[in-house]
């Protein structure tokens, strides 16, 4: 299966689509930008956030809330700062990558180093009361938090370490146990952002591997979708049925000129419906 060219080339390093169910626009960052983008009825527009814009999600309350380049910002429906919260962490060189929220609310979100060291990253989770927890250390590329659709499992990559792992998760407690591997991803491509659906397959972007492969339940290669880009950064479900499958890509470290579609946002259907990601609970 082919991607399809949804825009133009909007973003840089393009990371983190989220449909926005009560917009029913698509959101999704350019990253080191700092900007969220949104897509709503064909139009692009771009929203500067800070420095970095790492993830959106929504709030139950409503609005948005933001992971930035060291922490966390409430932001009201317009995505506009209402509340910036304390920095989780001081260091210049680090910054918040990918993240989600659990089926109770609360939101996580992995760190790595902007020179990408081995270990320097931690797993942060942000309960709805604002406090932070760590929940993993010793990360190097967080990415790609997805639930189970009865919630007593989360799947997680370390993007490095070239698979998809999951955990046993224990809702009342947020603990994440027994950690396995999922799926191991083939030559070709490192593991980025993620989406899964109605019946729990996970749809993993690969970054450098110039496509989003598709694993059923069990953790089986069913599926391929190619694209006409190297640095294939994350997916997402959308569209009124959450059946289209949106796909983010990068410019960051593409010789220029070479990939003159690099940046754009895809799409696909694939004959899959997604799920409505869970919303921040604080």
């Amino acid at each position: 299966m082919k991607a399809s060219q949804v825009t133009d080339p909007v973003a840089f390093h393009g990371e983190g689509p989220f449909w926005d169910a009560s917009r029913e626009r698509l959101l999704f960052v350019d990253m080191l930008a700092g900007v969220v983008v949104s897509l709503e009825n064909g139009i692009v527009a771009r929203h500067s956030i800070g420095s970095v814009a790492a993830v959106v999600r929504a709030r139950a309350s409503g609005g948005y809330l933001l992971a930035v380049e060291r922490g966390f910002v409430l932001a009201d429906v317009d995505l506009g700062p209402i509340d910036v919260l304390p920095e989780v962490f001081s260091s210049r060189e680090l910054r918040m990558n990918e993240g989600g929220c659990d089926p109770q609310g609360r939101f996580y979100c992995g760190s790595m180093a902007y020179a990408e060291t081995p270990g320097a990253g931690t797993l942060y989770r942000l309960d709805p009361d604002l406090s932070v927890h760590t929940v993993l250390s010793s990360v190097s590329i967080s990415n790609g938090l997805q639930w189970s659709a009865d919630g007593s499992r989360v799947f997680y990559n370390d993007s490095p370490s070239g698979r998809v792992d999951v955990f046993d998760f224990d809702g009342s407690t947020a603990e994440f146990r027994n950690r396995r591997v999922f799926a191991a991803i083939p030559d070709g491509g490192i593991p980025d952002g993620m989406a899964i659906d109605s019946e729990d397959g996970i749809w993993v972007a690969l970054w450098g591997g110039g496509q989003v492969q598709h694993y059923d339940a069990a953790g089986h290669l069913v599926g391929v979708i190619e694209l006409p880009v190297t640095n294939v950064t994350a997916c997402t479900f959308g569209g009124t049925d959450l059946s289209t499958l949106y796909i983010t890509t990068s410019r960051l470290q593409v010789a220029e000129g070479t990939q003159p579609l690099a940046g754009s946002l895809f799409s696909a259907e694939v004959g899959a419906r997604g799920v409505v990601p869970f919303a921040f609970a604080g």
